[in-house]
């Protein structure tokens, strides 16, 4: 029986969760999974990466082969094999394994965010959509503040194979739901072909429009800022703070109560204000958030609490203006839906993949450094953002 339309946002952001459960559950066991597969810091760091490669590139299928064959289908799909994938990291024991079966989580980690969004307005138009995606952000974003509290204490009780085995279960529970529950929102008249000369002129149109590339990059670049941060948290916690693997909270905890109140305001807004008004509110919390962190760390020494609350502020701008940052997006595509989630949750997830490889390790040796780069992915969002705004003013005055 499908679920009723007021339970629907609970499932969609437990299907997205999966993304950042993946990057953040294993995190507090960085150390210990370095010293069991006598692996390097940067080896285990390097396990992200590999998760990230194939989650990004893939990140461009999801859509479009939603759009073909139905929601559900690549739903469940995409489950069961995230669900293979999860246990075969259970029983690696060597680093390269890790890195195989992180690759292999990566192939679906992304199914539910994509199909989710599109999910959403298959079935929802104007205010409603954004608040039904603001609903599922408040849901969602619950998922990288509870998944290293999880993954500590399974260190605790366990050993880090344990935080693997979570992930395989949770993936269980949610393709049975799926499977009891979960609509399908596309009807086969809607479909799209999966021909190859079919999907070259969608995904032609889709990335050639430079409008939709810029405000896809100005998202990339807003989230990567608080992504920064969340890739290097075992070395800003731990090293920087002086804090135990079952202490992640301090971070996390403050940054989904920055989600949760970007949300809701998001949310509230929408209908009272213009969907680029409340973006823009976002965007300047956002760049207040990222100067009051250079600045603190400029001329003090990183300390609990306040080290923490620049990200808690940039993260309440972040989810005020992300939902409209997204539906903006896949307005420009009402008939592709699918493939337009699909490329720009492509484009954001590449920019988390450079951070997680090259922007984290060469910035988390120093505070200042972090919150510098932080700033930086501030300025860049900005720039495209404003740059996307004047292409789609100049695209409205051709229109007839």
């Amino acid at each position: 029986m499908p679920i009723s339309a007021g339970l629907l946002p609970f499932l969609l952001a437990a299907l997205a969760a999966i993304g950042p459960l993946s990057v953040d559950t294993y995190l507090p066991a960085f150390p210990a999974i370095a010293e069991a597969l006598h692996a390097t810091p940067l080896q285990v760091q390097q396990s992200m990466t590999a998760y990230l490669i194939t989650f990004c590139p893939l990140m461009l299928w999801h859509g479009a082969i939603a759009d073909a064959v139905g929601r559900r289908r690549v739903i469940l799909a995409g489950l069961a094999l995230y669900a293979a994938a999860s246990l075969f990291c259970v029983f690696a024991t060597r680093i390269e394994m890790l890195w195989l079966g992180r690759a292999l989580q990566g192939l679906a980690g992304g199914v539910g965010g994509v199909v989710g969004r599109a999910i959403i307005r298959d079935r929802f138009q104007g205010a409603a959509a954004v608040r039904q995606m603001a609903h599922v952000s408040i849901i969602f974003a619950a998922a990288p503040a509870v998944a290293p509290v999880i993954g500590g204490w399974l260190l605790v009780g366990f050993q880090w194979h344990a935080i693997f085995v979570f992930l395989t279960l949770y993936t269980l529970l949610l393709l049975l739901a799926c499977v009891l529950w979960l609509p399908e929102t596309l009807t086969i008249e809607h479909r799209h072909s999966l021909h190859p000369r079919a999907l070259w002129q969608g995904y032609r149109e889709v990335l050639g429009n430079p409008a939709f590339l810029k405000i896809s990059i100005a998202t990339a670049f807003f989230m990567n800022g608080q992504m920064l941060y969340i890739m290097s948290s075992p070395i800003f916690l731990m090293r920087h703070l002086g804090l135990s693997p079952q202490s992640f909270y301090w971070l996390f905890v403050p940054v989904i109560m920055g989600m949760v109140t970007g949300n809701v305001l998001s949310s509230r807004l929408a209908g009272k204000l213009r969907v680029d008004r409340v973006v823009a509110l976002g965007i300047v919390i956002v760049l207040a958030a990222a100067t009051g962190n250079v600045v603190l760390n400029a001329f003090m020494v990183a300390r609990l609490p306040w080290a923490v609350v620049p990200m808690m502020i940039y993260a309440v701008g972040l989810f005020t203006a992300f939902s409209g940052l997204q539906l903006m997006a896949l307005d420009m595509f009402p008939a592709r839906r699918g493939m337009a989630s699909s490329c720009q949750s492509f484009i954001v997830t590449l920019g988390m993949g450079l951070t997680a490889g090259v922007a984290a390790p060469l910035l988390w040796d120093s505070t200042l450094h972090l919150a510098g780069g932080m700033a930086i992915y501030c300025c860049l969002g900005l720039a495209f953002y404003r740059w996307a705004r004047a292409a789609l003013k100049q695209a409205e005055q051709h229109l007839p």
